[in-house]
């Protein structure tokens, strides 16, 4: 056989093949048509369509007893929500084990216990009516309806969020940002906050704070949203919120004994290693706090990581170098508040702003908050690891330089 006349055969060998996977393709595109729902197979293996919802009847967007809810959804887009939850659920106790680093000896096993509780504590919130006061489907401009109390109908019908991702996994992944708030906040009980009022006070504020600016903020119908309010990730639900809780908890609590209006209660960290070990799991878990919240595995989760290193990086430098020109040097709990303050900043902007925006995010948060840090004394109330300056303060930061640069 020549070459030439074996090339032709190997040419019409392939064209034969490549037509035959092209008939394959295009008649299970036509079964996926007409039926809404193809057989696995009427599908080449790698072929998997995605089914457009079929605005079920049923609240729960089908019977999964008798379907496979599933094909309504990419399975990419679920995979990653699923990690971006586990990815916020981290961030719960690396609050906790900065906390407690920052603190005195004596109070930082409560501070990691209260942050675990939050977890607990508004886990059960969550499903009891916490998701439905927030993400129903129904409700007025200032507080969603009680249809999905107790995860009622909460499963495979498309999400207030998202129609890419459906209720219960929009649920869960919401119920990690509802659970690490409060862990947020109550960190102004250190060295004089009891463990009982504290887990009855995450319980109230949940539903009586974080619930309904939640609900302003993402639901569709509420307020602020209508209004075109950007805030891509929490940077009032969360920061801004439990920062202001915390400045009222710590006004309530009172001074801690020996407390200076000038001086403040002057002590060394105890324990260096926790802040930076809390630092890494917060900063690890915001890829999925702020790239979770595209809602999607898609370009704006990917652009919100990028933007989100970058302005933790910049930022922890910024307040290295404003540390190094206020005392003389650097220090590791410097770098690591100001990698947390970057991370706060960026949140409300992470889905909307470009990159280069984001160091301008780093430097302005670092100046601002490690200035800020100054205000309690100003304000003579006891915020004892600064929680108002880092989060409430970064959080609105956040907010106003997103209204610049949101592209």
């Amino acid at each position: 056989m020549s070459a030439s006349t074996g090339a032709s055969s190997t040419v019409n060998t392939m064209g034969s093949i490549t037509s035959s996977a092209t008939d394959t393709i295009s008649s299970a595109i036509s079964v996926v048509s007409a039926t809404g729902i193809a057989a696995a197979t009427d599908l080449p293996p790698s072929f998997v369509p995605i089914v457009a919802y079929n605005n079920s009847p049923s609240e729960t967007g089908g019977d999964s007893l008798v379907e496979d809810l599933t094909i309504f959804y990419d399975r990419g887009d679920l995979a990653w929500m699923i990690a971006a939850s586990a990815l916020v659920l981290l961030m719960v106790p690396g609050v906790g084990y900065f906390y407690s680093g920052l603190a005195r000896r004596k109070s930082a096993l409560s501070l990691v216990l209260l942050s675990m509780f939050s977890t607990a504590i508004v886990g059960f919130q969550w499903v009891l009516w916490g998701y439905s006061l927030t993400f129903s489907h129904s409700g007025g401009p200032f507080i969603g309806s009680l249809e999905n109390i107790g995860f009622r109908n909460v499963l495979a019908q498309p999400s207030v969020g998202s129609p890419k991702v459906p209720d219960l996994l929009f649920a869960i992944y919401q119920g990690m940002f509802a659970a690490i708030t409060p862990a947020l906040a109550v960190g102004a009980a250190t060295d004089r906050g009891r463990l009982l009022p504290a887990c009855v006070f995450i319980f109230v504020w949940a539903t009586l704070i974080y619930d309904p600016i939640a609900f302003w903020a993402w639901n569709p119908k509420g307020w602020l949203f209508k209004l075109g309010y950007l805030d891509f990730a929490g940077g009032t639900p969360v920061h801004m919120a439990s920062g202001s809780a915390a400045l009222a908890y710590s006004f309530m609590l009172g001074r801690r004994y020996g407390y200076d209006k000038v001086h403040g209660l002057p002590y060394r960290p105890h324990n260096v290693t926790h802040v930076i070990l809390g630092t890494v799991f917060l900063w690890v878990g915001w890829f999925g706090f702020n790239g979770g919240s595209a809602l999607s595995a898609n370009m704006r989760a990917i652009m919100a990581c990028v933007v989100t290193h970058t302005a933790a990086s910049v930022s922890a430098m910024t307040w290295c170098f404003m540390d190094m020109r206020l005392d003389g040097k650097m220090s590791a709990v410097g770098f690591c508040s100001g990698a947390v303050v970057g991370l706060v900043a960026i949140t409300p902007g992470s889905g909307f702003v470009p990159v280069w925006a984001a160091v301008i995010f780093g430097v302005v948060v670092g100046i601002v908050c490690n200035l800020a840090t100054k205000l309690k004394y100003y304000l003579g109330i006891d915020d004892s690891i600064d929680i108002f300056a880092s989060h409430c303060v970064a959080g609105f930061v956040g907010n106003i330089l997103t209204a610049f640069f949101a592209a």
